[in-house]
């Protein structure tokens, strides 16, 4: 791999145009040129946290193939800086780019602890697992600072209500305590998302998340803890970790995961045009070869929108990526499963507290 990036810790390493504004910028070589002389910066490069106040937290999810109902994002855009992230695109609602600002400007929801408890209070509301991280990961960096996961999940606990969390972050291993208990109620599932066994790879397609080797030891404490634990062989890049299927479901499975779950790369909106940015700094050796087979999977392009066919893909190599999954269910998975989660417990705990009468 080449060290070709020019942003350190970024995934993306440009801005793309928003397509919902008419007009854009672009840094010019001339500018470029006085920063040079000057001996400036071009781009500091830093975070910025920015508050937003939605009316409502939880959003209820359309599509027939992502497997969830309900999801809710206590951040929108993600430090975490995948490459590969659908959910860079829907920055771009929010007034901003798909590349770097998803980075580098990240929204936060104070507020989504009371919006949480507001809904599970409603005496319409009926329990059903609501997905932590449906779009972006609740435990990056900010999280740190914020604590808004440990929030929402005390308002989970506090009212008996379901609830299942994605991310690639050790940190939450930082709330081990209110796993435990959520656990005992049969009230939580966590799903680690792992992409490849090797460092190498891991730092370059997603520069800002726990090592690889910190990932595999949050599956361990949280099996050792009965926490039901899902890994996510997500996304799955052809000649990047296409060939890393049965080691990793090998290792995830012996550090105590019960099952796995995968998705073929597709590359949909702005994330075509950063991620072809991208491979051709830190892989140019081989970025046509990647691109092609991604196209490959999905009719011949790199953006794949229909229902059904967009996660696994189709032709010669989505096919095979797709029976090694298999194979490695049957060989490391065969006598596991995820337990379903609890939603019995909620209706009598609607004010916070179980109801005797």
């Amino acid at each position: 791999m080449n060290p070709k990036a020019t942003l350190k810790g970024r995934g993306a390493q440009l801005n793309v145009p928003n397509r919902f504004f008419e007009l854009s910028h672009e840094i010019r070589d001339d500018f470029l040129e006085f920063c040079h002389k000057e001996g400036e910066a071009s781009d500091k490069n830093k975070t910025l946290y920015l508050p937003v106040f939605p009316k409502t937290i939880v959003n209820k999810v359309e599509s027939p193939d992502v497997g969830m109902l309900y999801s809710m994002n206590a951040y929108q855009g993600c430090e975490h800086g995948c490459i590969y992230c659908y959910a860079r695109n829907s920055h771009e609602y929010w007034g901003y780019s798909a590349g770097l600002d998803f980075e580098r400007r990240i929204l936060v929801k104070k507020d989504a602890p009371k919006l949480l408890e507001n809904l599970l209070k409603k005496k319409s509301w009926k329990a059903y697992p609501i997905v932590m991280s449906g779009n972006t990961d609740c435990y990056q960096p900010a999280e740190k600072e914020f604590e808004i996961t440990r929030q929402c999940l005390e308002v989970f606990l506090k009212y008996k209500h379901p609830v299942s969390i994605i991310t690639k972050n050790a940190l939450i291993l930082r709330d081990l305590d209110l796993l435990k208990a959520l656990t005992a109620d049969g009230l939580i599932s966590v799903n680690v998302s792992i992409t490849s066994l090797s460092e190498e790879t891991r730092r370059v397609l997603e520069p800002r998340t726990a090592t690889t080797k910190r990932r595999l030891e949050t599956v361990k404490i949280l099996s050792n803890n009965n926490i039901p634990v899902d890994v996510m062989l997500a996304p799955i890049i052809p000649s990047i970790n296409s060939h890393e299927i049965l080691p990793l479901a090998k290792a995830v499975s012996e550090h105590g995961a019960l099952s796995i779950a995968h998705t073929i790369v597709r590359l949909n909106g702005a994330i075509g045009q950063i991620f072809t940015d991208w491979i051709n700094k830190t892989m140019p050796d081989k970025a046509d070869k990647v691109l092609h087979q991604i196209e490959s999977c999905h009719g011949g392009t790199l953006n794949d929108s229909r229902y059904k066919t967009r996660m696994r893909g189709e032709g010669k190599i989505a096919e095979q990526i797709n029976n090694l999954v298999k194979l490695a269910r049957h060989k490391y998975f065969k006598d596991k499963a995820m337990p379903k989660l609890n939603c019995d417990l909620h209706e009598s705990f609607k004010d916070g507290q179980l109801k005797l009468f």
